[in-house]
């Protein structure tokens, strides 16, 4: 009869497992900048964040695809000048191989107004951030990515565009096809995406919900088969919308 705990035992060796739920459920970090003191800044920043790890670090493009390849974290947090290879070089590189299409690359850069931004949402950058933003912006744009949504700050994008979009949509492409298959409440809302604007800013300006705003842009996606907001932004400006 004192043999029968034996199997209890046995049974709570499975519950040994759920300890490594969380470092499964941390997010990875790559960072990539040329400039020590800011990878130690964003890997303090990083740290000290439960829920996130710095995975690696690369001072230049070739190093952050090599580690993006071997690592495959879930954000790569990707300076857009640097030396040699540069980022918007490795940008590309990296959204080009099917095989890393669960990493996403944020963009950093000094500037707010750098005629590199449009170019980097165009190579499919999940967003950009400046890089002396406050510390709650970068966990918050980094946890954006990792769950597949968007950065895009409003006031960036805003200036980017009126700066630089103006000769792209004088270009000859042509207009993409899936713009015919939106109704015009969806091309409305495309324009304000267009215009930087999230949400909750879209669901006051058109006197809807937050929940129904997020449903039209859901829809305008997979319509148009675009991979995240920043390119309904791109595609948006392409096609004369906003």
């Amino acid at each position: 009869m004192s043999d029968k705990p034996q199997p209890r035992t046995a049974a709570s060796t499975p519950l040994d497992p759920a300890p490594s739920e969380s470092p499964a459920a941390e997010i990875g970090v790559l960072l990539a900048d040329d400039q020590p003191l800011v990878r130690m800044g964003l890997r303090a920043l990083v740290a000290s964040e439960p829920g996130m790890r710095v995975v690696g670090e690369a001072s230049d493009g070739d190093e952050a695809i090599a580690a993006v390849r071997r690592l495959h974290p879930e954000v790569v947090l990707m300076d857009i000048r640097m030396p040699g290879t540069d980022g918007l070089t490795a940008l590309r590189t990296l959204t080009a191989d099917p095989s890393l299409a669960s990493t996403h690359v944020v963009m950093l850069t000094t500037f707010e107004l750098d005629e590199y931004v449009f170019s980097a949402l165009e190579a499919g950058a999940s967003g950009f951030l400046i890089k002396d933003a406050d510390p709650e912006d970068i966990v918050r744009g980094i946890k954006a990515a990792a769950s597949g949504e968007s950065l895009l700050s409003p006031t960036v994008t805003r200036r980017v565009i009126a700066a630089f979009a103006p000769g792209r949509r004088r270009s000859t492409a042509a207009p993409h096809p899936g713009l015919a298959d939106l109704t015009d409440r969806e091309r409305e809302v495309l324009s304000l995406v267009g215009q930087g604007l999230n949400n909750d800013e879209i669901a006051g300006r058109l006197f809807i919900t937050k929940a129904t705003a997020r449903t039209h842009v859901s829809h305008i996606l997979l319509k148009l088969g675009a991979r995240d907001r920043p390119q309904l932004v791109v595609i948006a400006f392409q096609s004369g919308l906003a």
